[in-house]
């Protein structure tokens, strides 16, 4: 198993595989750190469930066929640990993405990002398919929509579009697939034949699906 970084969405799941399942938790050290920190992932018996503290830019072997490396991205901690003033952006390795390898294939998935950088750019220009982090439409969607009072940015996710925005870069990318993943559903690029998702489309880009597949 391997994980971008501790947000309760990412890690709750771990709590169902308590049971005395064994498998390989990878992720970088300061998302390992996370859940050393808090007492409740302890249920993950040490002697059956082995924490692998990846080595940014490593090969692992994940199943047969596929590799996994991990890399950091431009994020945040996990809102349960940010404190009062939270350092956003951050590419420490609290937050990371995954580069995947099958055979001379090569998938980057970036489910969470706060700022767009070279070295991301520099990552996501030498794949043949990019996931990213497609939350919010607008910075400023959710505050709008009146179901909160964080923006996109503050909330260490990037918005598809304004100033900054994602869509830009990831239309200029060569990857001949390029599909936008962890939606929020305040974001209109979900309802089909909306005029945000006719921008998406035109610019050649996909939105994830469930059950869609990705042939590598």
């Amino acid at each position: 198993m391997v994980l971008t970084n501790a947000d309760l969405d990412h890690v709750a799941g771990l709590l169902s595989l308590r049971e005395r399942q064994p498998f390989k938790l990878l992720a970088l050290p300061p998302v390992h750190a996370a859940l050393a920190a808090s007492p409740v992932f302890n249920v993950l018996a040490g002697d059956v469930v082995e924490r692998v503290h990846a080595r940014q830019g490593e090969m692992y072997d994940t199943s047969p066929g596929l590799k996994a490396a991990l890399f950091p991205v431009p994020g945040k901690a996990p809102l349960y640990a940010e404190g009062e003033d939270p350092a956003i952006g951050v590419d420490e390795g609290q937050t990371a993405g995954i580069l995947v390898e099958a055979g001379s294939s090569r998938l980057a998935y970036v489910p969470g990002c706060a700022a767009l950088t070279r070295e991301l750019r520099n990552q996501l220009e030498a794949v043949d398919v990019v996931l990213f982090d497609g939350t919010l439409f607008t910075d400023d969607e959710m505050i709008r929509e009146g179901v909160g009072t964080k923006t996109g940015r503050r909330m260490g996710h990037v918005p598809i579009t304004g100033e900054g925005g994602s869509l830009d870069m990831l239309r200029a990318l060569p990857a001949r697939r390029r599909i936008y993943v962890h939606l929020n559903n305040t974001n209109p690029v979900l309802i089909e034949g909306s005029p945000e998702r006719r921008i998406v489309d035109e610019a050649g880009l996909a939105i994830a699906r469930d059950g869609m597949e990705i042939p590598l």
